[in-house]
């Protein structure tokens, strides 16, 4: 099938379809006579596992180590479970993060007028020194 057929059935862009096999994150596609690359049921796979892999957290690199795992006949899938454990490990540190950085902007907004004035505590505060 087409590189448009694909990105229709998954979703993604023929940019990012091309990228990916580009990377070597996906299989190459064998190309025809004519040039054009012509993608399977196996490419379709990759890809939705990569784009799934992508809406959940897990960076380029871990989505290639997931596609390497589930193509793996002998994985296990405490490997697997042990990325995805990670992956949590990471995203409640990046909520922290943000709770804290939602913290700051709340207390920087609070002090600020919002008027007309030039006087600014946000803009005060973000380039104070030390």
């Amino acid at each position: 099938m087409s590189i448009s057929d694909v990105a229709k059935q998954t979703g993604l862009t023929a940019k990012t379809i091309r990228f990916y096999e580009s990377k070597g994150i996906i299989s190459a596609a064998p190309r025809g006579a004519n040039g054009y690359r012509y993608y399977n049921a196996d490419h379709i796979a990759e890809l939705l596992l990569i784009k799934r892999s992508r809406m959940i957290g897990f960076s380029l690199d871990e989505c290639q180590q997931l596609l390497a795992l589930s193509t793996n006949p002998d994985r296990h899938s405490r490997d697997v479970k042990q990325k995805a454990q990670q992956k949590l490990v990471e995203i409640d540190h990046k909520i922290e993060e943000l709770k804290q950085i939602k913290l700051t902007l709340a207390a920087l907004t609070e002090q600020c007028p919002g008027d007309k004035s030039a006087q600014c505590p946000i803009l005060d505060s973000l380039t104070k020194r030390g």
